[in-house]
């Protein structure tokens, strides 16, 4: 399945492949304008943390790819004005903010010159930040595959594969790596209710890539533990603060709780965008809370009163005590401290 890609440019234009429509269609949006780049992340037709940055900086380079190249104060203001509604759309991703922040940086180191060329330098670091996730995520899977026995039960939850990234995935890039090296690997995949994003997403990829998968729902997690069928639980991250606390789809917390319980190693796959060493701890992470209607529905149906009180935060956080290793293209820090991560983000 690595031909698929979440995000790519093409001629001028951004193709995000809809993950609203999966698995039952496989629609590629051909997106020309930035208004359309943010729609596409507010509806989560490209979702996870590296595919959200390397989306929004190719909106970037929207908001001017058609640019007048005479009038230099508007091509500034579109470049800004894109960055800002960009950073708006979602709060808890900090690789969103730091795309974004980097197109802004070759914006300011450009300034003096033909804005042809601005628009040029604005493009080729969009495709870098594609380029190098898709480098890092090969690099966390052959970190993380160092990490498992030659057989392996996996828990994964949400979708940390090719679709949230630049290609081959965090933590699904540590299973097909392992499985390269010629290793065993069963996953089991929670549903990861509310938007079902294990279900429609991770089990489409593991499927599409041949690697044996089992489907389970979110309540059943404690019990495939209890059986001892999990060896270790691999997930993403949406956010790694400097002391290791990491923020990642809902329901992650509660897997480390009963990982721990079940003396199972909880391990978390991550490039170094997704780490903010600004925050000292997942206290200081802002959670997004999404529609009720997300929780009230499942598609277009209701499951639940139309009136119905609903709390849907899309993510929770994961204390670094609960954490068995962090593993990122610079290597594996065991039992995560604020020293070893401060070290990795000098």
């Amino acid at each position: 399945m690595e031909e698929l890609h979440a995000v790519q440019w093409h001629d001028g234009k951004v193709r995000i492949l809809d993950q609203t429509k999966l698995p039952e269609e496989l629609v590629l949006l051909e997106i020309s304008d930035y208004y359309a780049v943010v729609d596409a992340i507010k509806s989560l037709a490209v979702r996870g943390a590296p595919a959200i940055g390397i989306a929004a900086a190719f909106g970037v380079v929207l908001s001017v790819w058609n640019a007048d190249e005479v009038d230099r104060a508007a091509f500034i203001e579109s470049v800004n004005k894109a960055i800002e509604e960009l950073k708006s759309t979602r709060p808890t991703a900090k690789n969103l903010f730091g795309a974004l922040e980097r197109m802004r940086k070759v914006l300011s180191q450009n300034l003096s010159r033909p804005l042809r060329e601005i628009k040029s330098a604005l493009l080729r670091t969009a495709q870098s930040i594609l380029n190098e996730d898709l480098e890092n995520c090969k690099k966390i899977g052959e970190m993380g595959a160092a990490l498992l026995p030659v057989r392996a039960n996996i828990l994964t939850h949400c979708n940390a594969g090719l679709l949230a990234t630049g290609g081959h995935g965090t933590a699904l890039g540590i299973v097909r790596t392992a499985i390269e090296k010629g290793k065993k690997i069963k996953v089991y995949v929670d549903e990861t209710r509310p938007l079902l994003q294990g279900a429609r997403l991770t089990t489409f990829e593991l499927l599409e890539d041949g690697i044996d998968v089992t489907l389970i729902t979110d309540s059943m997690a404690a019990f495939v533990m209890q059986k001892g069928l999990i060896n270790v639980v691999i997930v993403g991250a949406d956010r790694i603060a400097r002391n290791g606390d990491v923020a990642n789809k809902i329901g992650t917390y509660g897997l480390a709780v009963l990982a721990k319980e079940h003396k199972i190693p909880f391990v978390v796959a991550a490039p170094l965008s997704t780490f903010d060493p600004d925050i000292a701890s997942g206290d200081h992470i802002i959670i997004e809370e999404r529609h009720p209607d997300e929780v009230r529905k499942i598609g277009d149906r209701f499951i639940a009163p139309e009136d119905v009180e609903v709390l849907n935060p899309a993510f929770d956080v994961t204390p670094h005590h609960l954490i068995s290793a962090i593993v990122s293209e610079r290597g594996v820090i065991k039992f995560p401290n604020e020293n070893a991560l401060t070290e990795w983000l000098k």
